[in-house]
């Protein structure tokens, strides 16, 4: 898919749609606002207007499309099977960034190496007990608040070291995921080298997502042709990543390439795999990127459930998107929190001891929720690793 499209195949996008409202039920901005300005279908509406000059782009216009989370259970939903995705990126590249875009915020956190380091002195001077009482000094609606409301308490882990440039798989590390993530990384290499397959690790760098997703058309190029240039020079057959997050923007980059989560490969090797007993109640939270992107839930469990005595507890699906979709959590921390809430709710009744995520930002999002202090959060890879059985 191109990174801008033209007015005309916006509109054309727009026309596939047959206004029938399935996508509605579907969709958490609609739940959050009963407004049908918040739905797809007024957004398809509202984007077709705009390609076809019917009408200004005004901040109210704006703000609906901006709103959007991106999660694509419309689209999963759709029995017109609307390119929604598409339609929405093609939109915002159109539109341009949004005024109240963070950018400087946003662009730290692209930058894996400045933010590994911030992270270490932050680890060493106690970040995460001051940069949440600095927090509530700041406005609900800062960008900072939020992003100062997700330092973790421990310092980040080594990235993960692959195996020979000849390997068949290519893991992407990407940047946020790179420092945050680097667990679930190794945890990820861990359980593929014990089902047989060897992993070349990309260097970390931003896929280019939250640009693509911002409406920075021409930042989100440049990071594109640095994924191909990356996935060239690996000479592996398929590439992976671990945070779901990813897993659109490489398709997008590398239309011709199979790319796709772990959760496939080891649940194909799955007989190859022993773990440890861990009589433990985990509730399961399913990203949306996870759901309507990967596809993989169905895999994920396959593996999970050879734990023995593990509990596993899913969250309810759709519509549940947690708010942190990307950057979203940051431009509205407000409407954030509503999501956020909404999701974490169930988990009083299911008193789990752990909370599994596989996106790095939904993980961090609902660690930061006002709620969350009975539980920890894990990427279900990493806790797979903790329980896999060495063999000899």
């Amino acid at each position: 898919m191109a990174l801008e499209q033209p007015p005309t195949r916006i509109a054309d996008l727009a026309d596939q749609c047959v206004q029938c409202g399935l996508c509605l039920p579907a969709c958490p901005t609609y739940a959050l606002d009963r407004s049908e300005a918040e739905s797809p279908r007024g957004r398809i509406a509202i984007a077709a207007a705009l390609a076809r000059g019917a009408t200004d782009p005004t901040a109210d216009l704006r703000a609906h499309l901006d709103h959007c989370l991106g999660c694509l259970s419309c689209q999963r939903a759709c029995p017109a099977e609307v390119r929604y995705d598409e339609l929405l990126i093609g939109t915002r590249a159109l539109l341009g960034p949004a005024p109240r875009r963070p950018r400087r915020l946003l662009g730290l956190l692209q930058r894996p190496r400045i933010l590994r380091t911030l992270r270490w002195i932050g680890a060493r001077l106690g970040a995460a007990q001051w940069s949440r009482l600095l927090a509530r000094r700041l406005p609900a609606y800062s960008p900072w608040r939020a992003a100062l409301r997700l330092v973790p308490d421990t310092p980040p882990m080594p990235l993960p070291q692959g195996d020979a440039a000849r390997a068949e798989l290519a893991l992407f590390p990407g940047c946020v995921a790179s420092v945050e993530d680097a667990e679930a990384q190794q945890a990820a290499l861990a359980l593929l080298r014990a089902a047989g397959y060897r992993v070349h690790v990309l260097p970390a760098f931003c896929c280019g997502a939250m640009d693509l997703h911002g409406g920075e058309a021409a930042t989100a190029g440049k990071a594109a042709r640095r994924v191909r240039q990356a996935w060239q020079a690996s000479g592996a057959t398929r590439l992976l990543s671990v945070t779901p997050g990813c897993l659109g923007t490489l398709r997008h980059a590398l239309p011709d390439v199979t790319v796709l989560d772990p959760w496939s490969l080891l649940a194909e090797r799955a007989e190859r795999l022993h773990f440890r007993p861990l009589p433990l109640c985990v509730a399961l939270h399913l990203p949306c990127t996870q759901a309507n992107v990967a596809r993989s839930e169905t895999a994920m469990l396959q593996v999970l459930r050879r734990v023995p005595q593990l509990e596993i507890a899913p969250l309810p699906r759709s519509p549940s998107c947690c708010g942190a979709a990307g950057s979203h959590l940051l431009e509205f921390p407000e409407r954030a929190s509503q999501l956020r809430e909404a999701v974490l709710r169930p988990l009083a009744a299911l008193a789990p001891a752990r909370l599994l995520s596989s996106n790095i930002g939904c993980r961090l999002h609902l660690a930061a929720g006002d709620d969350a202090v009975s539980w920890t959060t894990q990427h279900p890879l990493s806790l797979l690793a903790q329980q896999l059985e060495k063999t000899a």
